[in-house]
C-alpha cells in the first residue's frame, strides 16, 4: 500500500505522519511538495499533515487550499481516493471545499496542547471500521484554531448520514456538537483535529486503531 504525504511551507507533522505510516502501519510513504502536481492514482491514501501552512497568515489553511498540489488532491478524492487531513490538514480540507464547515479560534482564545478523550460516533466507512460506536480513544491535540463551526441545523443532518465520526468527551475548544472529526458524504475524505500519528507508538497508541481501520478497508477493497 502506498501513501502520499503532502508538505506545505510550515508543515511540522509531515515527518510524524511519514514515520507512523511507513514504520508502523505498513505503508510505503511518498513525500510531495506543495508546488508539485502529482498523479496520485497509484496511491491508496493521501495525507495532509498538521502544522502552520504558510504561517496561517491569512486564515488557517486558506492559502494551502489553493496550492498547486490541491488540484491533484481534489482529483484523487473525486475518484474515491482516501484523503486524510490532520489538524492543519483538516483546516485545509474545509477551506478547499472537500469537507463541510470551517475551523475557527478556540473558544478560550488560547492554544490547547493536551491528550483528549474521543468518542466514536460511527464505525461505517474506511476510517473507524475496526472500532465500535461509543468506543473511546485517547489522542493528543495541539491547536489554537480547532473550533469546528457549521450551522446547527447541519449537525443533525451530518449525524444521521454518519458523517460525524469522532466527538470530544470534554470539548476543549468549543466545537459545535463537540465535533472532533468529520467525513464527506462519500466517506472517502476525513478530517480531524486530534493527531493519530502522535498516538501510534507513543502515549496511548490509540492512533493505530485508525490506521488499522484504513488498512482493513483497503485490503477488503482490493479483494472485492
Amino acid at each position: 500500500m502506498k501513501a502520499g504525504i503532502v508538505t506545505f511551507p510550515g508543515s511540522n507533522c509531515d515527518d510524524d505522519a511519514y514515520y507512523a505510516l511507513t514504520h508502523l502501519a505498513g505503508f510505503q510513504g511518498e513525500r510531495h511538495w506543495h508546488k508539485s502536481t502529482p498523479d496520485f492514482s497509484d496511491c491508496d491514501l493521501v495525507i495532509l499533515p498538521g502544522g502552520f501552512s504558510y504561517g496561517d497568515y491569512l486564515r488557517c489553511g486558506a492559502m494551502a487550499a489553493v496550492s498547486p498540489i490541491m488540484e491533484s488532491v481534489k482529483a484523487f478524492a473525486g475518484k474515491g481516493g482516501l484523503v486524510l487531513g490532520i489538524c492543519n490538514g483538516f483546516q485545509i480540507l474545509c477551506e478547499a471545499g472537500l469537507l463541510p464547515g470551517a475551523l475557527a479560534r478556540n473558544s478560550g482564545l488560547t492554544f490547547s496542547c493536551q491528550d483528549v478523550v474521543l468518542k466514536v460516533e460511527s464505525n461505517q466507512g474506511p476510517w473507524t471500521n475496526e472500532l465500535t460506536a461509543g468506543q473511546t480513544l485517547t489522542i493528543p491535540i495541539a491547536h489554537g484554531d480547532g473550533r469546528y463551526v457549521i450551522p446547527e441545523a447541519e449537525v443533525e443532518r451530518m449525524r444521521s448520514r454518519g458523517e460525524i465520526l469522532l466527538t470530544y468527551q470534554n470539548n476543549p475548544n468549543g466545537s459545535v456538537g463537540d465535533i472532533a472529526g468529520v467525513c464527506n458524504a462519500q466517506k472517502n475524505v476525513f478530517g480531524l483535529m486530534p493527531h493519530p500519528e502522535r498516538a501510534t507508538d507513543l502515549r496511548s497508541r490509540d492512533g493505530m486503531k485508525i490506521w488499522r481501520s484504513v488498512v482493513n478497508f483497503l485490503e477488503k477493497r482490493r479483494r472485492s
